[in-house]
């Protein structure tokens, strides 16, 4: 009798014991971090042609860079958009930018890219739907940019040397 008293009530303090609890507060602040990688500028320079009545060279796509980004939203709140613009614009010729899907070792809600864009000085839609996410850092993470010139007006082109354009990257709501 005296076993089985001691074996109940071994069994009410064991019970008493796996029901513990604790409270644990969790905070988790709204982040909003995006960059281009790696640093540094670009040059993209236009061929002369070596015969009359042939267009310019177009320049060689560069491909070097990355947009690298890391998003916590409220619950419920707006995805994220980047928008790209260029601080002016060269008469004649057109600036295009195409951000490529998200690759690397990110997570989450990645951004959905848009179709090739010509940029203006007018910011313009380039990556839209970002919720929660990571891209991972740094090159080979993220959405890879293709930044090309082409003529667009050949009436408006005239020659210039080492004209700096920058582009301007934009993360919102």
């Amino acid at each position: 009798m005296i076993l089985s008293r001691t074996l109940i009530l071994a069994s009410f303090i064991m019970s008493g014991l796996l029901y513990s609890q604790a409270n644990v507060t969790v905070s988790l602040p709204v982040v909003t971090l995006m960059d281009i990688e790696p640093t540094g500028n670009i040059t993209l320079n236009f061929t002369a042609p070596t015969e009359a009545g042939n267009a310019l060279g177009n320049p060689t796509p560069n491909t070097s860079k990355w947009i690298n980004y890391t998003s916590a939203i409220t619950s419920g709140g707006l995805t994220r958009k980047i928008t790209a613009s260029v601080n002016q614009v060269i008469p004649g010729v057109n600036i295009r930018l195409q951000a490529a899907a998200a690759s690397g070792s990110g997570g989450g809600t990645l951004g959905t890219a848009a179709a090739q864009v010509t940029l203006t000085t007018t910011p313009v839609t380039i990556i839209s739907g970002i919720g929660g996410a990571y891209t991972g850092n740094g090159a080979n993470n993220g959405h890879r940019l293709t930044i090309s010139l082409v003529p667009g007006t050949y009436a408006n082109l005239a020659a210039q040397t080492n004209t700096a354009v920058t582009i301007v990257y934009t993360i919102t709501e």
